[in-house]
């Protein structure tokens, strides 16, 4: 796996840095976003927010501005509320599995991520391009393969430590993630005989989408817009799709929900991020 991954090497511009807060935002942006999209924007937001404590610092409707386009905007407000805790706590990215997972947004393989590719120390990096090369390799035939029988595998297969440059964490994980998109591309998915595979959702019309659309409009009116004004302007963009307008009543239901995860207040009647 590793020789072949060696072939299929990918130069991507995140993995030129050792730097754990670069590492962080590139992980974080990868996630169930191709490459393509990705690779101008990491260097993009590394220019408005440089390091930790710019993101700390910035404000939450800068932090959701810069964001836009990438999907997922709880991720956007996750990094920046870490961003806060690190600085808190003194500054310095942890470099222990528990003190990374401690932070909002940071699951075990952000973690195992960003100590192997910034830190080069090893640890289970199960993403969904390495879960692909595992269930390739190993579990040719079988369906519903649960997260729990890969993880002592990769595991054990991860080198315990650099002092190999050819063959350390850093390098491992890499040949593995190209081999991996490799095998998306050119087999049936392996990931999809995974229990933990889970058919993306449409995102047209949906929930989602609603969510996003009003998160773009608060921002364009940094002076705050009451529901009703939210409600013509999400309205207006849903008839140019040929769906239906939607009422200030699901607006005011949007509004609370967002507001519930921090993402805007409400101030005499009008709503801001």
């Amino acid at each position: 796996m590793l020789e072949r991954g060696a072939e299929l090497y990918r130069d991507l511009p995140w993995r030129r840095s050792r730097d754990p807060y670069e590492v962080w935002v590139s992980e974080v942006m990868l996630q169930q976003t191709q490459v393509s999209r990705v690779d101008g924007r990491w260097q993009r937001w590394l220019e408005r927010f440089p390091n930790v404590g710019a993101l700390a610092s910035a404000e939450a409707a800068e932090v959701l501005e810069e964001w836009q386009g990438m999907g997922y905007n709880r991720r956007a407000l996750a990094l920046w509320h870490a961003a806060q805790q690190v600085v808190l706590g003194g500054g310095e990215m942890p470099c222990d599995v528990e003190g990374l997972v401690a932070l909002p947004g940071i699951g075990p393989a952000t973690a195992a991520g960003i100590r192997a590719f910034a830190l080069d120390l090893p640890g289970v990096y199960l993403e969904t391009n390495v879960r692909t090369v595992f269930l390739h390799e190993l579990f040719p035939e079988a369906q519903k393969v649960p997260d729990r029988e890969l993880v002592p595998l990769v595991e054990v297969c991860c080198p315990p430590d650099a002092s190999n440059p050819a063959d350390d964490p850093r390098t491992w994980f890499f040949a593995l993630l190209d081999y991996g998109a490799w095998l998306k591309r050119t087999v049936p998915n392996p990931s999809r005989r995974s229990s933990a595979h889970v058919r993306q959702s449409r995102f047209e019309g949906s929930h989602r989408q609603r969510r996003a659309m009003l998160v773009r409009a608060l921002l364009a009116h940094r002076e705050g817009a009451d529901p009703q004004e939210l409600a013509e302007l999400l309205s207006e963009e849903e008839r140019s799709h040929g769906r239906d307008a939607i009422s200030t009543e699901a607006v005011n239901g949007l509004l609370e929900e967002l507001s519930h995860e921090g993402f805007c207040t409400c101030c005499e009647g009008r709503w801001v991020v």
